[in-house]
């Protein structure tokens, strides 16, 4: 029962992906729940992709609405922040079975490092999906060498 309840921080997996992170210079490593007037915010979670001359991140948010995502971009750190607003009312004499939907703030921040071309960040939102494109800076991208 002990090895069915064991953390997935515990497994080997642990230590390639943080010498991984440091490899890239904490590019995938989130600083920190954000928190606001005491209340920790939800940290979405992402997948990152590198591609040829990009990276793409795909970050889940449903139940966020287009015009309450806030993207910023400063000293290296990309940062999203979201909100999920209850969408039902109470009637009087109403009473709540269950609730599983969360509601409230979200916020993820990612440092950047300097192998990305940040003039040039794009995002796309679609289905409860966030889609960043993070174009590479023309230095550390592959360069092809002809051999005369």
């Amino acid at each position: 029962m002990a090895a069915l309840m064991q953390s997935p921080t515990n497994s080997g997996w642990t230590l390639v992906n943080d010498e991984l992170d440091n490899l890239l210079e904490g590019f995938f490593r989130p600083l920190r729940r954000r928190t606001e007037g005491g209340a920790t915010g939800v940290v979405p979670a992402m997948d990152v992709t590198e591609r040829e001359n990009e990276y793409l991140i795909r970050m889940d948010m449903p139940g966020v609405n287009r015009e309450d995502i806030d993207i910023t971009l400063a000293e290296g750190v990309l940062t999203v922040c979201g909100e999920v607003k209850r969408q039902h009312e109470e009637r009087s004499g109403d009473r709540v079975i269950r609730e599983e939907r969360c509601y409230g703030k979200l916020s993820r921040s990612v440092r950047l490092g300097s192998h990305i071309d940040e003039k040039k960040v794009s995002a796309n939102y679609k289905d409860g999906v966030l889609e960043l494109t993070l174009p590479k800076a023309e230095e550390v991208k592959p360069k092809k060498i002809s051999v005369a």
